[in-house]
């Protein structure tokens, strides 16, 4: 009886809501009346009841797409609009150091394929790790009949150091390509952020790392140095709350159209490619917001924020997507690469192509974000800002 009494009000409702208007047939089943539809009950069959439907099929389409688009498109603050120039010594020799980074490590290609080289960058990131004042750790594997590695330092947190924040870079260069900007300025930042972190105290853990094999043919494979990294991670049970991963964060232009993007997002962003991209995956949207609203309360630099889909062109193109692999939170900041850099992966991705005081902009914002996530205490980050040249 009652489940008679159920299809006799979805009968009428399904009717009501068609906006059907033929006379339904009645008939008795186990003593209750009900309403048999017409098979006309389908379709309307008035002009009002198709415009009806149509509008509220669009509304039904429409509103999802909207409705995900501001999901992932919805951050805080506002952009900055102008870059002023470098106005302190420190910031100027700053400057001068991430170029020097850069012109060592991009002065030619380096990767499996050029074995010696990718040696020798490797080399120098352990000796500048070292000179900071760190133990340098690595992790070594086998990927293409050659011994590679990752390089990690760490400084342990004082009150939580079960809570790890990771900024990472990749450190070879694609086939062909010296990889001044892909990736040697990611390379330069993280560098250049271990050294000034080297004499904080921070809360949770901090470690900066350096990747290898990001590159074709080895990404997204098991011979990809970040997935390496944080395989061993989720084996460990490691409690990595965040990782930020610097790549291709060298070129700005101001010239309209210089910025180009998949299709579904070229609407909502700016055609001038003069600002960094913070990007993440929707799990991350939390990380995502928390870092583009410290960006634009402490850097000059424009920047833009995203968490979306993986799937979409470009959004997992870097080592933060090892970590969305094995359920960490984590995002890439960029300069965009191939959707704005014209050498990507080329053999004129060359020093003299980057734009060496905005990347210091740049570090200043990054700077802060990195306080926030390793939770440093206020005077020390005071005299982080002020730190020793």
């Amino acid at each position: 009886m009652a489940a008679d009494r159920v299809e006799l009000l979805a009968m009428v409702f399904i009717a009501a809501r068609v906006g059907n208007t033929a006379i339904p047939a009645i008939q008795k089943i186990n003593g209750i009346r009900l309403m048999q539809l017409q098979t006309s009950w389908i379709f309307p069959v008035t002009r009002r009841g198709w415009l009806f439907l149509s509008l509220r099929m669009i509304f039904l389409v429409v509103a999802p797409i909207a409705s995900m688009l501001w999901y992932m498109l919805d951050v805080p603050g506002e952009s900055s609009g102008t870059v002023s120039a470098l106005a302190t010594p420190i910031e100027q020799e700053l400057a001068v150091r991430l170029r020097q980074h850069v012109v060592t490590i991009a002065s030619k290609e380096h990767n499996t394929r050029t074995p010696r080289a990718l040696r020798e960058t490797a080399d120098y990131i352990d000796a500048e790790l070292s000179r900071y004042g760190y133990k340098v750790e690595k992790q070594v594997f086998q990927a293409d009949d050659e011994t590679v590695w990752n390089l990690e330092v760490e400084i342990k947190g004082t009150s939580t150091p079960d809570e790890i924040v990771i900024i990472g870079a990749h450190y070879d260069s694609a086939h062909g390509s010296p990889g001044a900007n892909d990736n040697g300025s990611g390379t330069a930042m993280v560098l250049e952020l271990a050294r000034r972190f080297r004499t904080a105290r921070p809360e949770r853990t901090l470690r900066f790392v350096l990747f290898t094999n990001e590159e074709p043919p080895h990404f997204s494979t098991t011979a990809m140095g970040s997935l390496v990294y944080a395989n061993r991670s989720r084996a460990r049970k490691e409690n990595i709350v965040a990782m930020l991963s610097l790549e291709t964060i060298g070129y700005y232009s101001d010239a309209p159209g210089s910025q180009r993007y998949p299709i579904i997002f070229k609407p909502f962003f700016p055609d001038v490619g003069n600002f960094v991209a913070i990007i993440g995956d929707l799990r991350s949207r939390e990380l995502v917001q928390q870092t583009v609203s410290t960006f634009r309360k402490s850097s000059h630099l424009p920047s833009e924020g995203i968490a979306a889909f993986p799937w979409i062109k470009g959004i997992d193109w870097s080592d933060h997507s090892a970590f969305w692999t094995n359920d960490y939170r984590a995002l890439m900041i960029t300069d965009t690469a191939i959707f704005r850099y014209p050498h990507y992966h080329t053999k004129d991705d060359t020093p003299e192509k980057l734009n060496y005081p905005h990347i210091a902009r740049l570090f200043s914002g990054i700077r802060v974000m990195v306080e926030e996530l390793a939770v440093l205490p206020k005077p020390a980050a005071m005299q982080i800002r002020a730190g020793a040249r």
